[in-house]
């Protein structure tokens, strides 16, 4: 029997990185109420500079699911709770406002009603995890997600996402951008503040390893 020249190295049964790249100390659970779902790009899962994996493990309320095209009942389900006992959620989707994507056939998003945000534990907020581009692919191949309400951040201090290269300055990281949308719904900032601190750790722990 041959034995493989490149085995695979043992992995963290919770975060399923290397152990070696284990990110599991800088899991900073949050009591938060809003729920969360993370529509994270296949090309993400292995990425090791992704922040998604780390946020879904802080967020008791949140799953991650991948993929680029999904069911219906993945993006308007309940992740947690049986459907049957679970009242139905009213989802937002953390988006910024694209008017020009119309000309490629996305349509327009409903409006986000004030009514809606009364009551945060009947939210359901959906991230997507990928690059500008796949996320607009995304949003394309799922009309579900183009016809909900969308929630753009504005006025957002720069990205401590030192480990890639963001585009425009005011481009967060799926984890910074999931805590301030859900401070905005919530009306409470100062409750993911450790986490944020804690996604400071991670990057630069990714930054030692690059220049390792």
């Amino acid at each position: 029997m041959q034995t493989a020249l490149h085995p695979r190295r043992p992995a963290c049964t919770k975060c399923l990185r290397p152990l070696s790249a284990c990110i599991c100390q800088w899991v900073a659970p949050v009591e938060h109420v809003v729920e969360v779902l993370i529509l994270q790009h296949p090309l993400e899962v292995a990425n090791a500079k992704g922040s998604a994996r780390l946020l879904q493990l802080s967020l008791p309320h949140s799953r991650m699911v991948t993929g680029e095209k999904f069911d219906g009942r993945v993006l308007l389900g309940a992740p947690h709770e049986p459907q049957a006992v679970h009242r139905p959620k009213y989802n937002i989707l953390l988006y910024p406002d694209t008017p020009h994507d119309q000309a490629l056939g996305i349509a327009v998003p409903q409006v986000l009603a004030p009514d809606a945000l009364h009551d945060p534990t009947q939210l359901r907020l959906i991230v997507i995890d990928g690059t500008w581009r796949k996320s607009r692919k995304m949003l394309y191949l799922n009309p579900l997600l183009q016809h909900m309400p969308r929630l753009s951040l504005q006025g957002l201090p720069a990205s401590s996402y030192l480990i890639r290269k963001a585009h425009k300055p005011d481009q967060l990281s799926t984890l910074e951008a999931t805590c301030a949308a859900l401070a905005q719904l919530e009306g409470d900032t100062e409750k993911f503040q450790p986490l944020l601190q804690a996604f400071d750790g991670f990057v630069a722990q990714q930054l030692a390893y690059r220049l390792g």
